[in-house]
C-alpha cells in the first residue's frame, strides 16, 4: 500500500458543503493539480484555527494530507484576498460566483491541459472584478478564454459547419458558433458580426480595441444591447458544452 503523503498547493476555494456536525468538504482549484476535494475537520466550530480562510474569493497556500477519496486539509495561509470590492456589489458578486461555478465545470474538461493557465485566468478575473464597472462583460471574457483552454472556443469568423470565411450573421453552439447562410440551422441566433468580432478580441485579450468598439456602440445608443448579445452568445455556447444550466448565471441575470 502506498504511503499517504503531505503536500502544499496554491489554491482557490470553488465551493463548500457541510459534512456531519463540524466538518466541511472544500472543492479547490489548485495551481498544480487541478480540482482537489478535501475535508477540513472541525472548521465549523468557533475555535477552528483556519476555518474562516476556507471561503470563496480567497487565494490560499493549503497543506493537504493525501487520502483515498478525499484529501485532509491540515493548514491554510492566505495569499490574496479578493472579496473586497466583490461582496459589496451584487453585480460583481454574481459575476464572481459565476466564474467559480463555471471553473469547476471547465476544469473537468481541462484535464491533461496546462493547469496553471486556467488557474491564472481565474486569478486575473477575480482581481479585475474587484473594481470592475462592467462585471458581466469581464465574466464573458473569462468564460471565452477558459472555453478556449478547454477546446470549446466558438468559431467567430469562419462558419462552424463548413469553414466558409465570414463575417457571418448567425450563431448556433451545436456546429461550433458562427454559421453562414447556407449552413444556418433552425434555432440559430441572429447576430451582428461585430459582436462576434468583439468576442474574438476578448479571447485574444485585445482589451483596448474591444472597448473602442463597445464605446462606439454606446455612442450610437446600442451599447447595452450589444453587450447583452455578447453575454447571450457566450452563455449559450458554455451551457451547450457543459450540458447543464449554471445556477449562478441565472442569479446574475437578476442582479
Amino acid at each position: 500500500m502506498a504511503r499517504s503523503q503531505s503536500y502544499r498547493e496554491r489554491a482557490l476555494v470553488i465551493r463548500t458543503y457541510d459534512l456531519g456536525e463540524a466538518d466541511r468538504i472544500i472543492v479547490f482549484l489548485t495551481k498544480g493539480r487541478g480540482l482537489v476535494r478535501g475535508v477540513a475537520k472541525g472548521v465549523r466550530r468557533s475555535k477552528s484555527r483556519f476555518g474562516s480562510r476556507l471561503q470563496p474569493f480567497i487565494e490560499l497556500d493549503v497543506q493537504f494530507y493525501a487520502g483515498r477519496s478525499l484529501e485532509s486539509i491540515t493548514g491554510a495561509d492566505t495569499v490574496q484576498f479578493f472579496a473586497t470590492g466583490i461582496i459589496e456589489d451584487l453585480g460583481r458578486y454574481s459575476a464572481a460566483g459565476a466564474v467559480l461555478e463555471a471553473t469547476e465545470r471547465l476544469a473537468l474538461a481541462h484535464v491533461g491541459g496546462d493547469g496553471d493557465s486556467l488557474y491564472d485566468l481565474v486569478i486575473d478575473a477575480l482581481a479585475d472584478l474587484q473594481a470592475s464597472s462592467t462585471p458581466t462583460l469581464r465574466l464573458d471574457a473569462f468564460l471565452l478564454q477558459a472555453m478556449e483552454l478547454a477546446g470549446w472556443a466558438p468559431s467567430l469568423f469562419q462558419c462552424g459547419n463548413c469553414g466558409a470565411p465570414g463575417p457571418h450573421g448567425a450563431f448556433h453552439p451545436a456546429p461550433g458558433g458562427a454559421l453562414c447562410a447556407t449552413c444556418r440551422l433552425p434555432g440559430a441566433i441572429d447576430v451582428d458580426p461585430e459582436v462576434l468580432h468583439v468576442m474574438w478580441l476578448l479571447i485574444a485579450r485585445q482589451w483596448t480595441r474591444a472597448w473602442e468598439i463597445i464605446g462606439e456602440q454606446f455612442e450610437r445608443g446600442k451599447g447595452q444591447l450589444f453587450v447583452d448579445n455578447i453575454h447571450t452568445l457566450t452563455r449559450t455556447h458554455l451551457q451547450w458544452h457543459v450540458e447543464r444550466k449554471l445556477h449562478s448565471l441565472n442569479v446574475l441575470d437578476q442582479a
